[in-house]
């Protein structure tokens, strides 16, 4: 069976829950915290393994407690962390997270996720693995796995997320691209908005398809996703939720693409897979531990 593996970022999200977000230099008593495990790489790594995907998480983390933590979340949930090298000197990243009136803000101290490097990647990709990375680690180790992963005949995602400059030649070696509407804009040059017309965003999209990229998958949020090919553009309706945290949404939506792909489905079928998985994750609290099961999608499919 083919599986996937992701390559990226590990953190430990602090998460926390208030009424409203302080103003500048004000103390807002009355929130909650929690500490939940997290970081681009591990959410998507999870979304993937609990739809029943045999997965695979390769990334860097510190000589601390919160290793531990994210190495034993990673094992519980049937994932594969060999890959996970510990390194000193760096903490494990942290990302402080604070949820408000169903939104949030998020701050990343990226710490080992930073001195990751393609050398620590020692798994020999297969052509039957779709091979998922983010930009929460270096560019260049990005490009350099991507680039090992498509020459063995593996499939490629890349969620271009937070979205950094890079090289239009990154492009060149990744069969998915995923993205919402800030990190489009910024990747193409762009004016884009939440409210701008989906006419507006495929242009983007084809745009960013013509640097390279096989598929560039779009994801609006309440308004769904778009998927642009060679063949077409294809407007995905989002699914009904009741939100209660959207922290860990998209990593959930590329996660299960990765899925539903390494699965055989079309970029489309896997495309409205991915866009139930993300309604399911934002009804619960958290990223990683928000991330649904199979039999979850296929119930809110079933009544879509």
């Amino acid at each position: 069976m083919s599986r996937v593996v992701v390559c990226g970022s590990l953190n430990m999200d602090v998460v926390v829950q208030s009424a409203r977000r302080p103003v500048p230099g004000e103390t807002l008593l009355g929130a909650t915290v929690s500490f939940l495990p997290g970081g681009k790489g591990l959410n998507q790594a999870v979304a993937a393994a609990r739809l029943g995907v045999p997965t695979a998480m390769i990334g860097a983390v510190g000589n601390d407690a919160f290793a531990n933590s994210l190495r034993g979340f990673l094992a519980d949930n049937d994932i594969d962390c060999s890959g996970v090298r510990e390194i000193d000197g760096p903490a494990s990243g942290v990302a402080l997270i604070q949820v408000a009136q169903k939104d949030n803000a998020i701050t990343v101290a990226s710490g080992a996720n930073l001195h990751f490097t393609k050398e620590m990647v020692r798994h020999e990709p297969r052509d039957d693995e779709v091979w998922v990375a983010q930009f929460e680690t270096p560019i260049a180790a990005t490009e350099a796995v991507l680039k090992r992963a498509r020459a063995a005949g593996a499939r490629t995602i890349l969620n271009l997320a937070p979205f950094v400059p890079h090289a239009d030649r990154l492009m060149k070696v990744v069969d998915v691209a995923v993205l919402n509407e800030i990190e489009l804009a910024q990747a193409t040059g762009t004016k884009l908005r939440a409210a701008s017309a989906v006419r507006d965003v495929v242009a983007a999209c084809r745009q960013l398809r013509s640097k390279g990229a096989r598929t560039v998958v779009a994801t609006l949020g309440a308004r769904g996703a778009v998927v642009v090919t060679a063949e077409d553009a294809t407007a995905i309706p989002a699914f009904k939720a009741k939100v209660v945290d959207t922290t860990g949404a998209g990593d959930c939506f590329v996660g299960a693409l990765a899925a539903r792909l390494s699965a055989g489905a079309p970029p489309v079928e896997a495309a409205r897979y991915a866009s139930a998985a993300a309604s399911c994750s934002v009804e619960r609290l958290g990223a990683a531990p928000s991330m649904p099961t199979a039999r979850e999608v296929a119930a809110r499919l079933a009544r879509a």
